[in-house]
């Protein structure tokens, strides 16, 4: 089947069944996909996005590069020549998976009345979007940070429909300083007086709250040697720090008040808050024992699975400690690799020629 690439898709799945109960009624998955299946079908690769991130992995026929960029196409990587790959939007999202923002069958935008989703949810969204592409099992499922989380339990929850599994920036099950973090980040959102519950989609909608919640994630995303280093104390514009600050709130600001400001008027212009909210709060639950006994009771069942599990060595959101016993959980010796890079958690983005090092060496040797 060869859908072109980089063009955003959807395909109607039905009602989906509810880790926490219930079931929404009628969900859609949007994706985009590169290449061709074959007539097998076990040629796809899923690329999972991060909490914020689209469905847009590699440029393909649009106008504009992808995230991961360099790694996805004809000749890189994860050739398109050979491998259909495919993105999908998480359930709960905005990018075109049902959501928050979705019209319910009132016709009106579900908000408030959005139920609380699981990664779990998620994948098995997912799983119905692949029966629906004829795809029988998966060459590779590869993720990072949250998409780290949903391939891992793609893996757990689908050992035989996944033959390779790479987890990359993330761990076995969220923290309580990681929830810690996420809480924050949800509350800021939550208490914006433009939230109304979540039902502000006939009004100004929380771009304050949501904008805060962006700030304190993206503080956990670089760390402070790479802030340290591009910002130190410097005022913005060679400006003096002086009183102006406390007159008119944003004048005499430092570099990293300003970096930080542009960090999130990006996110506010193109992310639903209710949507920052159902991500955050399913990537809260992460546990990919939870109900299957111990860790290693857990992924005994991805004996079959080849994995990767890599860490990056600033990362002070996901230590790379916490890599280190998801891969001693895991049948078999697995060993962590490393991904140099000063930049922090986001180095999983950033480090695309590594990323893709690690790649090669692994699933797609030539």
């Amino acid at each position: 089947m060869g859908l072109g690439g980089g063009v955003l898709r959807s395909i109607h799945i039905g009602e989906l069944p509810l880790e926490a109960g219930g079931a929404l009624p009628s969900v859609t998955m949007a994706f985009e996909c590169w290449g061709t299946l074959n007539e097998a079908g076990d040629n796809a690769v899923l690329i999972q996005h991060a909490l914020t991130g689209s469905t847009h992995v590699s440029r393909g026929d649009s106008e504009e590069d992808g995230w991961w960029e360099g790694l996805v196409g004809p000749g890189e990587v994860i050739d398109t020549d050979k491998f259909f790959v495919v993105c999908a939007n998480m359930l709960g999202g905005c990018y075109g998976t049902t959501g928050p923002s979705s019209v319910a069958a009132d016709g009106r935008p579900y908000g408030s009345r959005f139920p609380f989703v699981t990664i779990r949810d998620s994948v098995e969204a997912e799983a119905r979007l692949a029966d629906r592409l004829g795809i029988s099992s998966w060459y590779a499922v590869i993720g990072g940070s949250m998409g780290g989380a949903r391939a891992l339990e793609w893996a757990a929850s689908h050992p035989d429909r996944v033959r390779r599994c790479a987890v990359v920036a993330s761990c076995a099950a969220s923290t309580a300083e990681q929830i810690a973090f996420a809480q924050a980040q949800v509350l800021a959102i939550r208490q914006d007086p433009n939230f109304a519950g979540g039902d502000y989609y006939d009004g100004a909608p929380p771009t304050l709250g949501l904008g805060l919640a962006r700030r304190i994630a993206h503080i956990t995303y670089r760390s402070e040697e790479e802030m340290g280093g591009r910002f130190g104390r410097d005022a913005q514009d060679g400006a003096t720090i002086s009183h102006g600050r406390l007159e008119a709130p944003g004048d005499s600001r430092y570099k990293v008040e300003s970096y930080l400001d542009h960090q999130a008027h990006k996110l506010v212009g193109r992310f639903d808050a209710n949507s920052y909210i159902a991500i955050t709060e399913a990537l809260m639950s992460h546990d990919v024992a939870r109900g299957r006994g111990t860790l290693e009771e857990a992924l005994a069942e991805t004996a079959g699975v080849e994995f990767v599990v890599a860490a990056v060595n600033s990362d002070r959101l996901y230590f790379p400690a916490q890599s280190e016993e998801l891969a001693a959980a895991l049948p078999g010796q697995v060993p962590v690799a490393r991904i140099d890079s000063p930049i922090g958690h986001d180095g999983f983005l950033t480090e695309v020629a590594a990323v893709g090092g690690l790649l090669k060496e692994s699933f797609f040797r030539d």
